[in-house]
């Protein structure tokens, strides 16, 4: 894989109910891409996110997964996240290293209680964000009736970019609102075609609420808008992108990632209006305590270690973030919270359940390293030069507390060292010997 410089990079998380769709749309990302050459299906148990066994037993996920896709000199990098809120720990840390969210809605089912869930999320990282509707081609779909659902919940700022062509079984394009431009399905392609004359007015309607939702963000742009002027298809993407980046306006897409159809264009509006790792800063805190901001423009390495893994072939992986300096193979990093220098062997890049050999992880991006002896989940990796410590992901406390016991005299031990790598790969899941019962 090429290496991409920071402004060239995406995080996207995807967040939403179980059953929305994420793994599929992830699966059809990259197939769309050609980071795979067969589109994997859950049912089937084939996909590159759903890798555990158990994920492809219940056909659900179970661990966030990460997987690059290439599309059009970027790399965004994809966080499937679980939809169910037992495996919620992994969604939290996922939207701390990405830089953006995309809630995927099913087109059938509308908002969900896993949707209201996730939308909580994104606002507590305080992520740009847009809505994917999945499923449009599904029987029961209704476009117009999810959006109205998705505004009731969330607000007017999600706007839709774009229109579906029919809906359900009679599904068949979409139009493109910036673009102003139709695309309708073309075998396994699309191709481009006239707006349906009986669709021009909800497609005009639907134009100028979006201009409008995007003029927010620009003084400029919005004077223009409201002389009348005529604005030109960059000038509205730009503002759209702009909105997204600060909040003003939630872009709602369509498509269906089963028939892949829509997925490029989802891809394309990552590219052009989702930010990039050089638009965020984060704060952390040096030696002395002091509160310090963290760019990517920085020289001085700083990594978050997000999710700790134990892998069959390599052992003990360690997935982090580099929020800025650059991470090398066969370096050192110093452990801010252990006091202890780190030697790094060979890094990855994580693609499913595959690990990539690189020699560097640059500013912005997402890697891992294996066999780290005193670094666990939520560590800062950092230059000795200049010792920051990034906030820690703040994971949710447990509710539920059970006694275990072995069947077997002696098993204890076995059993704690199960439970004690449950617990440094989960950090919601938490172990302790109670003094009073000795359990």
């Amino acid at each position: 894989m090429k290496e991409y410089g920071t402004e060239f990079l995406r995080n996207v998380a995807l967040v939403g109910h179980g059953g929305a769709g994420k793994t599929s749309l992830a699966e059809a990302m990259l197939f769309v891409a050609k980071g795979v050459n067969r589109l994997g299906r859950v049912d089937d148990g084939t996909t590159v996110m759903d890798f555990d066994p158990e994920e492809t037993r219940r056909q659900i996920t179970i661990n966030t997964a990460l997987a690059p896709a290439e599309w059009k000199n970027h790399k965004i990098n994809i966080l499937d996240t679980p939809g169910y809120f037992d495996f919620v720990g992994d969604v939290v840390a996922a939207l701390t290293v990405a830089d953006s969210g995309l809630l995927v809605v099913c087109a059938s089912s509308g908002v969900e209680v896993g949707t209201e869930k996730g939308w909580q999320y994104l606002e507590a990282a305080d992520l740009p964000r847009a809505v994917f509707m999945n499923k449009v081609d599904r029987e029961n779909a209704s476009f117009s009736r999810v959006v109205a659902e998705l505004r009731d919940h969330f607000g007017p700022k999600l706007v839709p970019v774009q229109l579906p062509i029919g809906e359900a079984e009679s599904f068949s394009g979409i139009v493109d609102l910036v673009k102003m431009k139709a695309f309708i399905k073309d075998g396994d392609s699309f191709k481009e075609a006239p707006i349906p004359a009986e669709m021009q007015g909800d497609v005009e309607a639907a134009r100028e609420e979006m201009i409008e939702a995007a003029s927010v963000a620009d003084d400029e742009f919005m004077m223009k808008y409201l002389e009348g002027e005529t604005l030109t298809d960059k000038e509205i993407e730009q503002a759209v992108g702009l909105g997204t980046k600060n909040g003003e306006m939630v872009p709602i897409l369509c498509g269906s990632a089963q028939s892949t159809f829509g997925v490029s264009f989802l891809m394309d509006h990552i590219n052009q209006s989702m930010p990039s790792p050089a638009d965020r800063t984060i704060t952390g805190t040096d030696a002395t305590g002091a509160e310090v901001t963290i760019s990517t423009g920085d020289d001085k390495l700083s990594a978050l270690v997000y999710k700790t893994m134990a892998d069959p072939y390599v052992g003990k992986l360690t997935l982090f973030r580099v929020f800025s300096g650059t991470m090398r193979s066969d370096g050192s990093a110093y452990n801010v919270r252990s006091g202890r220098d780190e030697r790094i062997g060979q890094l990855f890049l994580i693609k499913g359940k595959d690990q990539v050999g690189v020699s560097k992880i640059g500013p912005g991006d997402l890697g891992a390293v294996a066999k780290l002896q005193d670094t666990t989940t939520n560590d800062t990796l950092s230059s000795k030069e200049r010792k920051v410590s990034i906030k820690p992901v703040d994971f949710p406390k447990p509710t539920m507390t059970m006694a275990i016991q072995p069947k077997t005299k002696g098993d204890e031990d076995k059993i704690g060292s199960g439970l004690s790598r449950l617990s440094e790969e989960d950090p919601t899941f938490t172990v302790e010997k109670s003094i009073h019962t000795g359990q």
